[in-house]
């Protein structure tokens, strides 16, 4: 499985909504998957991924409707966490970043994000409401 830096995020604040129906689709198996197995390889992208494949913003490969912000956001969290092109063990990377992130960081990784104030990712990520 493909994920980009920002996704680490997504998928555990990820609560049911998306773009499109198959995106959500997408999303469900995906995030189901990463919250159900015990050790799931992740190969970690600076680019689009396997959640982007059924999103409607994305134009084409390395390319979204609004991809300056989408590769703020994974370089923010690239640079929080440490993150390298490589192959992570996606739960344990979840586990670090939620040991590691402050509200603060995940607001500044998070700004602009139009899921941000409606999604799970504070309480999900930080413990906080």
């Amino acid at each position: 499985m493909r994920l980009r830096p920002h996704h680490l995020l997504c998928t555990q604040g990820y609560s049911g909504r998306g773009y499109s129906e198959a995106f959500v689709k997408n999303m469900d198996a995906i995030v189901r998957r990463l919250r159900t197995e015990d050790k799931t390889p992740i190969e970690l992208v600076f680019s689009t991924d396997d959640l982007c494949s059924c999103c409607p913003d994305m134009l084409d490969t390395d390319l979204c409707r609004d991809n300056e912000k989408v590769k703020r956001f994974d370089r923010k969290a690239a640079e929080y966490y440490g993150l390298e092109e490589k192959t992570y063990i996606y739960q344990e990377l979840a586990s670090y970043i939620r040991r590691h992130t402050t509200p603060d960081m995940l607001a500044d990784i998070c700004c602009g994000c139009s899921w941000y104030p409606v999604s799970a990712c504070r309480e999900k990520i930080t413990g906080i409401k």
